[in-house]
């Protein structure tokens, strides 16, 4: 039995089930499995609570028309909660506390009972608080009952034809801001369009702008550091100013998921 049917064989005896769907490879295969074996009897949810990005929500919006499955969309602010804007170490808490919340409250409404998210095993190694919360909501992860790995997840959801199978990892706008340091609407529109300018002028897929109180730090992986040559980066620098960015320099240190996950004043 391939990985692929023990993801299948796993929604066996649901009768109905709900998919919190971001726009990335994991919750799409999810969506993508649960569909093929409930058919109409698996809807995906996405939640634009105004820290998702634009891109994001769209990949979502293909996944779904990709796989043939109902979408609905969640739409709440958490900038409306001031445990998440504050940002210490709990904000993923906060954060998914609350989209748990939301989610079970139209799971009742269309009298579905079992919600899934896109959860794998590389997932529980990392300082994840939002998974605590979700399996605080009793938030069941499919992908770690079957034992997927990112890289099988990957494997898998190229076989079966999602185009977001190397769609690389990606977090909420929020995540670009050091714990400690408020999470505002200005400063969430100066990241997303940060990000937008810097993957124009340099086709690099992934990019982190990472507020420091204003000043940009621009993290790509190492080997796309070279990318950024002076000429780039007059560029960059000249359109990050005009959208509020101080300062603007490029990590050095490459890409690395959670850097700034430390409290600063």
């Amino acid at each position: 039995m391939s990985k692929l049917d023990e993801l299948e064989n796993w929604f066996e005896d649901k009768n109905k089930v709900m998919i919190a769907l971001s726009g990335g490879v994991d919750s799409a295969l999810v969506a993508y499995a649960a569909y093929q074996t409930l058919g109409n009897s698996a809807i995906a949810v996405t939640a634009d609570y105004k820290t998702l990005s634009v891109e994001e929500l769209q990949t979502s919006k293909q996944i779904c028309s990709e796989i043939g499955i109902k979408q609905l969309l969640l739409d709440y602010d958490e900038l409306e909660n001031p445990e998440f804007t504050k940002n210490d170490s709990n904000r993923c808490f906060h954060c998914r506390l609350e989209l748990g919340d939301h989610l079970i409250e139209l799971a009742k409404k269309h009298n579905i009972k079992i919600i899934v998210d896109g959860t794998n095993l590389d997932d529980l190694g990392d300082y994840r608080p939002g998974i605590k919360a979700l399996k605080q909501n009793g938030i069941q992860s499919p992908l770690v009952d079957t034992n997927f790995s990112k890289s099988e997840i990957r494997d898998t959801a190229k076989s079966v034809g999602l185009s977001v199978f190397d769609k690389p990892s990606n977090s909420c706008l929020a995540s670009r801001i050091p714990w400690g340091q408020r999470v505002t609407a200005e400063r969430l529109t100066r990241i997303e369009l940060g990000e937008t300018i810097v993957k124009q002028l340099t086709n690099v897929k992934q990019v982190r702008v990472r507020d420091y109180d204003g000043s940009a730090k621009i993290e790509v992986d190492k080997e796309m550091i070279s990318v950024f040559d002076t000429k780039i980066l007059k560029q960059i620098t000249e359109k990050l100013n005009m959208i509020g960015f101080r300062t603007v320099e490029i990590d050095q240190e490459g890409y690395k998921p959670g850097k700034i996950n430390v409290i600063t004043d």
